[in-house]
């Protein structure tokens, strides 16, 4: 026995942990993301404040911060956002660069909500394919 109690469960580095969460889902750029969100698709900003302060939001977003997200969504849990409606709602997690919203969406697919994927290349991506932003 080596004293290494994780000796005989694989170790996975972030890039290939990301590598299998995105082959869960497909992930949408800024113009299928703002079509979605014209077709009833809730956008959903896990951004921090100091980055929504500095770059701005994208109107209509609900904004959920990382920590609070699978609570404010589970459309069955007693503190959902009153969007969380049912198992049904496309959502479409924005980080700041499409990192950790494959890992928040991958998370919602957990609770039950299929539909849920994330925008390749975040907020950022979205401000530069000069779709609507709100300072």
């Amino acid at each position: 026995m080596s004293g290494d109690r994780n000796s005989d469960t694989e170790r996975v580095g972030i890039d290939d942990l990301l590598e299998r969460v995105r082959a869960g889902f497909d992930r949408i750029g800024p113009s299928e993301a703002a079509a979605a969100a014209s077709d009833g698709a809730l956008l959903v900003d896990i951004r921090y404040a100091e980055l929504r302060e500095r770059d701005g939001l994208i109107p209509g977003a609900l904004v959920v911060e990382r920590n609070e997200l699978e609570w404010r969504l589970d459309p069955q849990g007693s503190h959902r956002a009153p969007e969380a409606v049912s198992h049904d709602l496309q959502v479409v997690v924005v980080c700041n660069e499409g990192y950790a919203s494959s890992l928040a969406a991958a998370s919602l697919r957990q609770l039950g909500l299929y539909r849920a994927t994330d925008l390749i290349g975040g907020f950022q991506a979205w401000r530069a394919a000069g779709l609507p932003v709100e300072v």
